[in-house]
């Protein structure tokens, strides 16, 4: 009978594991999803548009503020019109973004945080505006 547990734990672990691999690459799908290529952003208050992002996949919205850092994240929310996700960057500063999702080429994005040492929040429209200029 020992031997028995001796099997079936180890399979029950690795089960688990497997379970747990294919819950996150099921993780925000709905970025996933949305068109690659050239991206605006606008503030959502009207002001003029922030900038433009040449995005190979909708990840790359959740860290506007740190783009360029290499993050951990943790899927706070995710649904298929919605995802919240927290980031943070060690010795650089931290994030939350929660991101709408209105088609696959419009979404509304609210984030905040703390980025060399200093507050951050904003709330803007992202718009899919064509393929990125190469």
């Amino acid at each position: 009978m020992r031997k028995i547990a001796w099997i079936v734990i180890p399979f029950a672990a690795s089960a688990a594991l497997a379970g747990a691999a294919w819950a996150q690459e099921a993780q925000l799908a709905l970025l996933d999803r949305l068109e690659r290529g050239n991206w605006s952003l606008t503030y959502r208050d009207d002001d003029p548009e922030i900038g433009k992002v040449c995005l190979a996949s909708g990840r790359e919205l959740i860290q506007l503020r740190h783009s360029h850092l290499k993050c951990r994240s943790i899927v706070v929310d995710d649904t298929p019109h919605e995802v919240t996700v927290q980031y943070s960057c060690p010795g650089s500063g931290y994030g939350r973004t929660h991101i709408r999702r209105e088609s696959d080429r419009l979404v509304q994005i609210d984030t905040q945080g703390i980025d060399g040492g200093l507050p951050f929040a904003f709330a803007a429209e992202a718009r899919w505006t064509g393929a990125c200029q190469r």
